[in-house]
């Protein structure tokens, strides 16, 4: 929290912070140190996606940046990607080079899916809609490298920077995402439509995944699992009760955003 409190220092914002329905006082605390900060503390765990939509829904700047609470921003990252939406009017989202805490580079920063996702979106022939994620061979020479500034098809949720403007036009997260797919399903529907997605690697953050469930227990199982499904159905199976008319190939459920 105290880095993108530094982070913020040159920039206009205002901070929503969700809970999850945690157990552990984090919201005193969070109250006493950070009495500035909007603070919704909700009694049931419905998920990241539909947490994300609580507050981008109050939100009132130009740009969202949503961030996982397990992640540390460096001090110019904050005003490097406003800038760099500022320039580039294209843009509907922008994620960043992201580190381990041992300092490795993260690949899910320029891919934003994870070797499971890959594979699934090959087995469905999906793969041919996301040119430009890396589903094959890493070294293709016209794929991006870890410090190349460049378009692609995936956010990664743990940090993302969206421009308001785009989500009151295609829709917030799906909530039916509970913790898996939801950023990869509103990046798609960025792209779809008409906007880009870019990987800024000239700042980072650095990512500790301390949220990730036992891939063995059942509930990462139902959740991610059950979102490959969900898209499945979404985009491939063409569920009509979803349409959205305008966007080609799109049934998403919508959301309208307040304020």
């Amino acid at each position: 929290m105290n880095s993108l409190v530094n982070a913020g220092n040159d920039v206009d914002y205002e901070v929503f912070i969700i809970d999850n329905a945690s157990s552990d006082k984090s919201v005193e605390m969070l109250t006493r140190e950070f009495p500035q900060f909007h603070i919704i503390a909700n009694i049931v765990n419905d998920g990241v996606a539909k947490a994300y939509n609580q507050a981008t829904k109050l939100a009132k700047g130009e740009y969202v940046l949503l961030v996982n609470a397990d992640t540390i921003s460096g001090k110019e990252t904050l005003k490097r990607i406003i800038d760099f939406m500022d320039i580039h009017g294209d843009a509907g989202g922008l994620g960043v080079r992201m580190l381990s805490p041992q300092g490795s580079f993260l690949t899910e920063s320029n891919r934003g899916l994870t070797k499971a996702w890959v594979t699934f979106f090959k087995l469905i022939g999906f793969a041919k809609y996301l040119p430009k994620t890396r589903l094959s061979n890493r070294n293709h020479k016209a794929w991006v490298e870890e410090f190349q500034t460049t378009e692609v098809d995936i956010l990664n949720g743990a940090y993302m920077l969206l421009r308001k403007s785009v989500l009151n036009e295609v829709g917030l997260f799906d909530e039916r995402f509970v913790k898996y797919g939801y950023d990869i399903d509103l990046s798609y529907r960025i792209k779809l439509a008409g906007y880009k997605n870019y990987y800024f690697p000239k700042t980072y953050i650095i990512n500790f995944k301390v949220g990730e469930t036992a891939k063995l227990s059942w509930q990462h199982i139902k959740q991610f699992y059950g979102a490959m499904f969900i898209f499945a159905a979404k985009y491939l199976f063409k569920m009509p009760d979803l349409k959205v008319q305008g966007i080609p190939q799109l049934y998403p459920q919508t959301y309208e955003i307040e304020g």
